[in-house]
């Protein structure tokens, strides 16, 4: 498995825990965010995310953001894009099971550390179930995208 991650400066000290995690798991990363706490605009670190996951370069995507929305809005511009920005556990579960979200955006002002390193898991963990939330996924697009 290959996770894309991004961040903008307010997820830098998450990424570096979340990306101990992913190689714990022995999953690769490709890492597409900043590596400092210095400013910088969150759409250069999540178009690659997006873009990797989209090329299937990539099999999920991560990114973090202050509050989770920019980064989930950049990213929702791509064709077949389907970030979910979540703050418990119980929204990433239906994110997967419900939406086939394949980018998680985790708002990292917002929550902690811990759960973060929690919705992780579940994002990985959980399986889309299809049925009747796949014709609700395949309207998801617009004709545009």
């Amino acid at each position: 498995m290959k996770i894309a991650i991004g961040n903008d400066h307010a997820g830098t000290s998450y990424k570096f825990k979340i990306i101990d995690l992913l190689k714990e798991k022995g999953i690769e990363v490709l890492n597409f965010g900043t590596d400092t706490e210095d400013s910088m605009d969150y759409p250069d670190a999540i178009h690659p995310v997006a873009e990797a996951v989209e090329s299937n370069k990539a099999d999920l995507g991560i990114i973090l953001c202050g509050s989770g929305n920019g980064a989930a809005m950049t990213a929702n511009h791509h064709k077949n894009i389907r970030a979910a920005v979540c703050w418990n556990n119980e929204l990433v579960a239906l994110a997967r099971l419900h939406n086939d979200a394949n980018i998680l955006s985790i708002p990292a002002r917002y929550v902690s550390l811990q759960q973060a390193l929690e919705f992780v898991n579940t994002f990985l963990n959980t399986d889309f179930e299809g049925g009747r939330h796949q014709n609700r996924v395949n309207k998801i697009n617009s004709k545009d995208c």
